[in-house]
């Protein structure tokens, strides 16, 4: 993988020019979707209680401290632990197969955890509103949460670069870890991008797109990829999103985080 020059790796636990990382993403495996589809039904009779009138039903919510909301809350509390839970499986599988191959412990490789962070989640949070400190819920959707250095809430190796942000390119992709800024904790309560986007829906690219065409073009880039199923090769390609570097460079420009440390990919897989 690429990196950024060694005054700037420490959001990347101090990996230099050359090391191998592993980046895992995973959700709730659907329980976050019922969670959220739950959650719209029930708020639709809540807000008509609470007088609360919106334009788009994706939009559906109430209030904080109703049975609603207490009852939604502790449902995507579950489906964010279930998240993690799978990370941390997936991180002891990778882990277990280096270790298995260069017959040394995972220790020895330097396969320590540098972060792991939830996105599309609700964190209750203190932010200055119109001067005043408030305690918010602040919810992320398409986003994740990149607090500024010093900032209390962040474990001390990372208080003086802060918050480690995670932004996962597709299989063809460079993927990066930014950093949060002072202008972001200012700007957007402390939250920058988590990921590209979709250019194309899934349905989209699989009609539009061929298996093979998809795989030659990852071999010609030298990157190697295991599916679980071909469709996802499709709904993955580097075609099916937006150009990862652009909008890292947006946000980096708008000064809501920092780029920091550039990877690019060597292998992929998709389950």
């Amino acid at each position: 993988p690429a990196a950024a020059p060694r005054s700037s790796c420490a959001p990347a636990g101090g990996r230099r020019l050359g090391s191998v990382c592993v980046m895992l993403h995973t959700g709730s495996r659907g329980l976050g979707h019922q969670v959220c589809t739950e959650a719209i039904e029930a708020c639709a009779g809540a807000m008509r209680e609470q007088g609360i009138h919106i334009v788009d039903r994706q939009l559906a919510c109430c209030r904080i401290r109703s049975p609603e909301g207490q009852k939604y809350l502790s449902a995507m509390q579950c489906a964010a632990n279930f998240a993690f839970v799978n990370r941390c499986l997936m991180a002891k599988a990778a882990r277990d197969a280096f270790s298995a191959v260069f017959h040394r412990r995972a220790e020895e490789l330097g396969m320590d955890l540098v972060y792991d962070v939830s996105h599309n989640i609700a964190k209750e949070e203190e932010h200055v509103v119109d001067g005043k400190i408030m305690r918010l819920l602040v919810h992320r959707k398409g986003a994740t949460r990149a607090f500024c250095p010093g900032h209390r809430d962040l474990p001390e190796a990372y208080k003086a670069v802060g918050q480690p942000v995670l932004v996962g390119g597709s299989m063809g992709t460079c993927s990066y870890v930014l950093t949060g800024t002072d202008k972001g904790m200012a700007e957007t309560f402390g939250s920058t991008c988590h990921g590209a986007g979709r250019a194309l829906s899934r349905n989209r690219s699989r009609n539009n797109l061929q298996y093979q065409d998809v795989l030659d073009q990852l071999s010609t880039q030298g990157i190697s990829i295991r599916v679980a199923s071909p469709k996802l090769v499709m709904e993955e390609a580097p075609e099916s999103y937006k150009d990862v570097t652009q909008v890292v460079d947006t946000c980096h420009a708008a000064g809501i985080s920092k780029k920091s440390v550039k990877l690019r990919p060597i292998a992929v897989i998709k389950g």
